[in-house]
């Protein structure tokens, strides 16, 4: 909702004309009789006070966004002239004029922060809902709001597996675009603990419909919020921001609200290996140094495994808002479309080539500098990008020949593994053995004509 030029509160979404109207003017430097002639027949913007009305003497609400603070005094004189009911949300500021003309109206506060609410924060405004983008909330942060009297909303929740979560975190209000999913879903019997005898027991196909869920939502949170603070874990080189913490703390209780039971191993909250039963391992900002300077070329891996089987991964490329994904036995997919490794036999499948690789934290890793002489010898140049998940995918989408990483670690790489596998890559161990799943050491992805060769030159370097 905005003013006009000349101080009609009009009902419109945008805060320009130009999506759904042609005119490349903000609804505020418009007068009304100039929009009015916007648009033909019933199809035109309406004003406030002709939308009111039609609320008047029925059972529903009428919601009044507002994305900025300038219409709220001319919006309340409207609106306190009308009986429909009335909830107001929007710009903080606005809000606080609205209590400032109200002390009765019905006020939904806007927080979209990773800084939990507090007491003080809601002092002035008392309102009667928290109204939050979705990804900053966790279920301490819900129950934290419903034990100061508030309930809480979030937008806009549009896949099954997040409105599940949110119902089951107590999230008292969804917005959606899809109506009818998320009413079934608040009617289902939520789900229960499994236990599984062997890997074809575990839903898999459902897994893979959640976590391609998740890695579109994390391509979109990582790519526009702001590492905002930075800690160090073991060292000054070894860093963690908010983001991370927050990406794998919102995963999580999505994994937890659909497959309850199933084991989590994260980057940030950590987790153990345990047989025999269904296991997430996640990264949520592979890149952290990259990330939190703002360098593009940081990524998102999350895979599912049962024991050492690798059953689906997902990594995210947010800064390309590029989706990799892969299914056990089912093939790879880029953005939805299919992905083939090119299989290209030359006489010296290095030559002219890329093979790339990653720093171990901030230092070489044994044998590594040796690689790269080697690599030049067959005149193939080395890269180092800083995210080992997008060096290790990469061999998917034939960017480079291979790449190689001195230590192996499911959680940054195994989703990584089973993509560039299901592409028609080759996935080896330092035994030399097709192994998507490690015990120790590093890991080396390559084009079917590049892996002998590669692999060769890797034990000899490292040997």
């Amino acid at each position: 909702m905005f003013a006009s030029k000349d101080g009609e509160v009009v009902v419109l979404h945008d805060p320009t004309l130009e999506r759904m109207w042609g005119l490349e003017k903000p609804v505020t430097e418009v007068t009304w009789n100039e929009i009015q002639q916007l648009g033909h027949g019933n199809l035109r913007i309406p004003l406030l006070k002709d939308v009111l009305p039609l609320f008047e003497n029925t059972s529903c609400v009428l919601m009044i966004d507002m994305e900025e603070r300038h219409p709220a005094h001319q919006a309340w004189e409207v609106a306190s002239q009308s009986k429909a009911t009335i909830y107001w949300c929007g710009d903080l500021e606005g809000m606080k004029i609205i209590r400032s003309l109200d002390e009765k109206a019905h006020i939904w506060m806007p927080w979209n922060d990773t800084v939990a609410i507090t007491k003080n924060d809601i002092e002035e405004l008392k309102p009667d809902f928290i109204n939050s983008q979705y990804s900053f909330l966790t279920k301490a942060k819900v129950d934290a709001i419903h034990d100061m009297g508030c309930k809480v909303s979030v937008w806009t929740v549009d896949d099954e597996a997040t409105m599940r979560w949110a119902k089951a975190i107590g999230i008292d209000s969804i917005t959606t675009n899809e109506l009818a999913l998320l009413q079934k879903v608040l009617q289902e019997t939520p789900p229960t603990a499994k236990t599984y005898a062997n890997i074809n027991d575990v839903e898999v196909d459902q897994a893979m419909r959640v976590a391609r869920d998740l890695g579109k939502w994390a391509i979109g949170f990582s790519r526009w919020w702001n590492p905002v603070q930075i800690q160090t874990k073991k060292n000054a080189a070894d860093i963690v921001t908010e983001v991370d913490l927050l990406v794998e703390a919102h995963i999580r209780e999505v994994i937890s609200a659909n497959f309850p039971g199933h084991h989590f191993l994260g980057e940030e909250f950590g987790g153990t290996y345990k047989e025999n039963i269904a296991a997430w391992y996640l990264d949520p900002v592979d890149g952290t140094t990259n990330f939190a300077n703002r360098m593009p070329w940081s990524s998102m891996s999350l895979a599912l495994a049962f024991n050492r089987t690798p059953l689906l991964g997902i990594v995210i490329d947010p800064w390309r808002e590029d989706l990799f994904e892969a299914q056990r036995d089912k093939g790879a997919l880029h953005n939805g479309k299919p992905l083939k490794i090119e299989n290209i036999k030359v006489d010296n499948p290095l030559a002219s080539r890329i093979v790339s690789t990653e720093l171990a934290a901030y230092q070489s890793w044994p044998g590594m500098l040796k690689l790269l002489d080697l690599l030049a010898e067959n005149f193939c140049t080395m890269r180092i990008m800083g995210s080992g998940t997008l060096t290790l995918t990469g061999v998917a989408l034939n960017r480079g020949v291979g790449a190689v990483i001195g230590h192996y670690s499911p959680i940054d790489h195994l989703a990584a593994c089973i993509i560039v596998h299901e592409a028609g890559g080759v996935v080896m161990d330092e035994t030399g053995t097709i192994n998507l799943f490690p015990e120790k050491g590093g890991i080396m992805t390559a084009t079917p004509a590049a892996a002998q060769k590669l692999y060769q030159i890797w034990m000899d370097a490292i040997n």
